[in-house]
């Protein structure tokens, strides 16, 4: 029974311990949260700032997990190119070497455990303000306090072995098998992160047990190289159901660390001596010989294996980004690479030139909404079938919901550019993109409306007879005229006096076609051949593509006024 008693104890301490990190991490994200995320997407103009941003970010929330869901969401959304998350990933990895420290520094060498309950007290009475940011505060207080009671109960509730010598033993023939117990090591490390999903959890674990006498420096130090593979479990978790690219990311962060972690290994001996030595310069003993610094040693060498490791791969991320692009090749419809392609971190040295990546980008934007109008047209033609429409909505919103994103980011850099001194022609130009942008983001809207109209038909089971859908189909095609006179003008007017009757031209094919189409279905109505109900979903549609020629005339019209 006091064995059943002690494991269960020990499992109290380890949850404790973990519900503190969590609740120290989420305090922390909700109090900085918008700004980390600002600062992920700005600071990722080369591979120093990449790095330094993902180790900055990592040491202030104490999750590296939760910086690389984050960067996993953001190559998701297209915010962050697969270049630049592989190296805020290589940051995140160094910025985790922090918690190790801190457990090393307070949770050992000082008992804060005694301030725990005061913490928790000057936390609770921070809950009780109605502010959303001192309540936030008062959760980090919380976590922390929580943190460090639980690993101050996890060293207690660990069994003394000294007064077991058949435990000992058991351990030790574990550790004697030279090599061979290094990689059984390396895989317990790597499964206990994968079971509590908490690299810092694990690293806390390998401390107890060291500190404790279970296990030697060798084989602590080997735990730490499986943590660092079994942390990029919870990346290719967030990861599964975002599109290619996020697969990639995390992918990568995989590759990073098993490369890492198979050099370290090929130079094992090497490596623990540089770690002893680093120690014994510090100022400390001999971890080989002495346990009294055993826990820098082991906090040294997590740190110095994502430091030589990020040194050394920095300077591979193209071909990183190579072979997770070979391994994940993705099906040809499921390619879809949505992020800024232009504008890319900060501003460039002047402010004209910064206007010209926002140009380029402002084109893209545009061919990026012309392929949602190719999935809408698809879920027209295959309405019927309940699969493959399904599959197509979640495209369109997808769209919708990138082009939300893109014209944010957008805005937000013309909106820096605004602050710096621009010609009369510059501020122009960056007065029409404005209006551009809002234009295709409306044209983003109606691609998922049309969505939205067809599920409602479906929904009242309705369905479109073939000559219903052959005229949707040719109010489509003109739909298509337009986008591409669009796109056109965009790569001339920016530059150049234009002729926007192209555009023109196809704004007067839709309304006038969408007159015929009107006249004809209150003919049909009043004649009593159609359905009303379908009817209405059929009309719907029309003016929906009505109202997308509007907003493609009304860029075209944009160009015109800027010239």
């Amino acid at each position: 029974m006091s064995t059943v008693f002690q494991i269960l104890t020990l499992l109290g301490a380890l949850g404790m311990f973990l519900y503190g990190m969590t609740l120290m991490s989420e305090g922390l994200q909700k109090v900085a949260g918008s700004r980390l995320r600002s600062i992920l997407s700005a600071m990722t103009a080369n591979s120093f700032t990449r790095i330094l941003t993902g180790t900055l970010i990592t040491a202030i929330i104490q999750s590296s997990s939760a910086t690389t869901v984050m960067i996993v969401s953001f190559v998701n959304a297209g915010l962050l190119s697969l270049t630049q998350a592989v190296g805020v990933i290589m940051g995140a990895n160094i910025g985790t070497t922090v918690t190790s420290w801190l457990i090393s520094l307070l949770g050992f060498t000082a008992d804060i455990s005694t301030l725990s309950i005061p913490l928790i007290g000057i936390g609770f009475a921070f809950m009780m303000f109605k502010s959303q940011k001192r309540k936030n505060i008062g959760e980090m207080i919380i976590g922390f306090a929580m943190l460090f009671l639980g690993l101050s109960f996890l060293k207690d509730s660990v069994p003394d072995l000294s007064t077991n010598p058949e435990a000992i033993a058991f351990i030790q023939r574990w550790t004697d098998w030279g090599f061979f117990s290094v990689l059984i090591f390396v895989l317990v490390g790597t499964v206990m992160t994968i079971v509590l999903q908490s690299s810092s959890a694990t690293v806390a674990l390998t401390l107890v047990m060291a500190s404790q006498g279970w296990i030697p420096f060798e084989m602590a130090a080997a735990m730490v190289l499986g943590e660092n593979i079994g942390t990029t479990i919870t990346a290719n978790i967030a990861a599964s159901v975002g599109n290619i690219s996020a697969k990639r990311a995390a992918l990568a962060h995989t590759v990073f660390n098993v490369f890492g972690v198979i050099w370290v290994l090929a130079l094992y001996k090497p490596f623990l001596w540089l770690v002893s030595k680093i120690v014994v310069g510090l100022g400390g003993e001999d971890p080989f010989v002495s346990s009294a610094s055993l826990l820098y040693a082991i906090s040294t060498v997590h740190t110095l294996f994502n430091l030589l490791n990020t040194c050394i791969l920095v300077w591979f991320t193209p071909q990183i980004v190579k072979f997770v692009t070979w391994v994940l090749k993705g099906h040809k419809d499921e390619e879809e690479v949505f992020r800024l392609r232009y504008i890319q971190g900060g501003m460039m040295s002047t402010a004209e030139l910064s206007l010209e990546q926002a140009e380029q980008e402002v084109v893209h934007f545009s061919e990026i909404v012309k392929k949602q109008y190719r999935y809408a047209r698809q879920a027209v033609n295959e309405a019927d079938d309940e699969n493959r429409f399904d599959e197509l909505f979640k495209k369109l919103e997808h769209y919708e919901q990138i082009t939300d994103r893109i014209e944010f980011e957008i805005a937000k850099y013309l909106s820096n550019i605004q602050e710096s001194d621009l010609s009369q022609e510059g501020t122009n130009k960056l007065q029409a993109m404005y209006k551009i942008i809002s234009e295709l983001e409306s044209m983003g809207d109606s691609g998922f409306n049309v969505g939205r109209i067809l599920q409602r038909k479906n929904l009242h089971s309705q369905k479109f007879d073939e000559a219903t859908v052959r005229k949707l189909n040719h109010m489509l095609d003109l739909v298509d005229v337009a986008i591409d006179s669009m796109i056109a003008n965009l790569k001339e007017g920016f530059h150049h006096v234009i002729n926007i009757s192209n555009a023109q031209d196809a704004e007067h094919d839709i309304n006038e076609y969408r007159d015929n189409l009107k006249e004809e279905h209150l003919r049909n109505i009043e004649s009593e051949e159609s359905s009303y109900l379908r009817g209405v979903y059929y009309m719907d549609l029309v003016s929906e593509c009505e109202r997308v020629g509007d907003f493609i005339i009304n860029v075209s019209e944009a160009l015109v006024e800027l010239n």
